[in-house]
């Protein structure tokens, strides 16, 4: 058996973080592509630019070829090597939020699809509600979770955690908004229907985000702040202790 040196260890280590910055990279690739999914399904909707939603789905493509790859790449990294603490929930870390961004990819392509639907059904096209506002807050809670990631930073990423609810509310005020439009113009209800499943879209897309910041807060803090409600995974991320009452 050969013996085993330091500078044998020195250049696996080497080796391993250099593969993991890789896989790293590669997913931060992935989620700017599902970032720019979300603008431009968006944009098709908002322009009827109908050449953003062929480009949504060549995205969707590639970016289910990334989750493969990178799932791939993170079974090896386990496998061969014998991960430290922090790198070994890195690396589950990205595991679970592959997942979370492949289908925020998926939530942009049907957006995108529906936009298709209305321009090409509908000349005199008029959106019923105006939703730009809620997209652009989700696809900034997805660059920020990446940010957050990038930067190891717990707190950016809580902050993720907190923005969600905005999302919650204004999608729980656009299905009211929606509804109303109906009742008063029966007319607008196939429309209308169609505007509810492009909100439902952002909120999930919202929803996926959020799980992306908390599983950023695992990696930097150990600590799952799943359902722990956004006051304590606030605190989590800042390092604090919990509440020794604390109800959850």
């Amino acid at each position: 058996m050969p013996e085993i040196t330091h500078k044998s260890l020195d250049h696996t280590n080497k080796q391993f973080h250099a593969e993991l910055e890789a896989m790293r990279s590669q997913f931060f690739q992935m989620g700017g592509l599902v970032e720019s999914m979300v603008i431009d399904a968006m944009g098709a909707l908002r322009t009827g630019d109908l050449s953003l939603v062929d480009r949504v789905r060549e995205h969707e493509q590639q970016v289910n070829r990334f989750e493969v790859d990178i799932d791939e790449r993170i079974s090896m990294l386990i496998a061969r090597n014998q991960p430290t603490a922090i790198d070994l929930r890195l690396l589950l870390s990205v595991s679970k939020m592959l997942t979370d961004m492949e289908r925020c990819g998926d939530e942009a392509e049907k957006i995108a699809k529906v936009a298709r639907r209305l321009h090409e059904s509908d000349s005199s096209y008029e959106p019923v509600v105006e939703l730009r506002h809620m997209a652009d807050a989700v696809a900034s809670m997805i660059h920020a979770a990446l940010d957050a990631l990038a930067r190891q930073d717990p707190v950016a990423a809580a902050q993720v955690v907190r923005n969600d609810k905005e999302v919650d509310k204004e999608w729980k005020a656009t299905l009211r908004h929606i509804i109303t439009y109906m009742i008063e113009d029966p007319r607008t209800i196939s429309r209308s229907i169609e505007f509810i499943f492009i909100a439902r879209a952002l909120e999930r897309i919202g929803d996926h985000a959020k799980n992306m910041a908390e599983r950023v807060i695992y990696t930097v803090r150990g600590d799952d702040v799943r359902h722990t409600g956004v006051s304590n995974t606030e605190r989590t991320a800042r390092g604090e202790s919990l509440p020794p009452d604390d109800d959850r």
